[in-house]
């Protein structure tokens, strides 16, 4: 073997060495148990898609994916576990779009940056917000209900699931959009809010389709509008924002699954692969359509331009109505 090829050998032999490790690693996985991370509270909408697709890698992949809820500093505690995870696959974040990209903006310190510390895995479904009423409140329409607001400004409070939330900001929005006068009340996890909303602590709140679709349907609260593109299929009746005369007023977030930074390619790739092959399953679709979401999962590219895309959208409105928090 001539000096050439001996050298060209060996340069193939140690990246070959090199890679085994990566080309294997998705071979073996899962060989245990994997931690999903949902940082809020049990209920809500991020907490519904985790462990509806948590059940289904569980089912593909022989391994159980559980869910671990880590509430708190408006997901900022459990985010940080697992941007502090070993980047080995076996701990996952589930979380929600908005409040991935706009803590950072909107708290004085983040103990994790969504670009350097996470890669996104699957941005699993689309969703919105439902603006609901408690029945006993005189309005059936949004005009009605701005009406209402502006003849006792700072008199009525509206609910959230939590600070720099969907809901939060798309609250905010609406302030903005109206000229209202309301006093925002966050809670920890979108199912409080509603039950707030229902009990009519809060009577107005803006809840994601998988907490409000339940309570209107069963007369305990009213829906007004919706703040996607389109009408949702589970609340045809109920109009969208921009056909109530607020266009500006509109949240298209994902929900979905993100792992800390330097996870292998080829895990990341499987992950992903199961995730999009599982939101298209026929009886997962009926539940998504059942709940308000929509089937997502775009490519890599796609996923990365989404997330710093939101990231602008809500930093503006962030310094436009000065909101900070912690």
């Amino acid at each position: 073997m001539s000096k050439t090829h001996r050298r060209r050998f060996m340069q193939f032999a140690a990246a070959t060495v090199s890679l085994s490790p990566r080309l294997a690693s998705a071979q073996i996985y899962p060989a245990r148990t994997v931690r999903v991370i949902v940082p809020f509270a049990p209920g809500g909408q991020t907490d519904v898609i985790a462990r509806l697709l948590s059940q289904k890698l569980s089912d593909r992949l022989g391994q159980q994916f559980y869910v671990e809820n880590k509430p708190g500093a408006g997901g900022n505690i459990g985010t940080s576990l697992a941007a502090q995870a070993t980047p080995d696959g076996y701990t996952l974040l589930f979380t929600d779009g908005t409040s991935f990209v706009v803590n950072p903006n909107l708290y004085e310190k983040v103990p994790y940056d969504p670009f350097k510390d996470f890669q996104p895995v699957s941005l699993a479904v689309t969703t919105t917000q439902v603006l609901v009423v408690h029945p006993d409140l005189p309005a059936k329409t949004i005009a009605e209900l701005i009406a209402l607001v502006k003849a006792k400004p700072g008199t009525y409070s509206i609910a959230s699931p939590g600070i720099g939330t969907p809901g939060h900001l798309t609250g905010e929005l609406f302030k903005a959009a109206a000229g209202l006068d309301l006093l925002h009340v966050p809670f920890n996890g979108g199912n409080l809010a509603i039950n707030s909303a229902v009990a009519g602590h809060t009577p107005i709140a803006f809840g994601s389709p998988a907490a409000t679709i339940s309570q209107v349907s069963g007369g305990k609260l009213k829906a007004l509008a919706v703040a996607s593109k389109t009408r949702l299929a589970a609340l045809p009746d109920v109009p969208t924002m921009a056909e109530a005369g607020y266009p500006d007023v509109e949240c298209d977030a994902w929900v979905g699954c993100v792992a800390s930074a330097g996870v292998p390619n080829d895990i990341v790739a499987l992950l992903h692969g199961e995730m999009a092959k599982a939101v298209r399953l026929p009886d997962v679709k009926d539940r998504l359509n059942t709940l308000g979401f929509e089937a997502f999962a775009p490519s890599f590219d796609i996923s990365v331009a989404r997330i710093r895309a939101e990231s602008d959208k809500w930093a503006k409105l962030i310094r436009a109505a000065g909101l900070k928090a912690g």
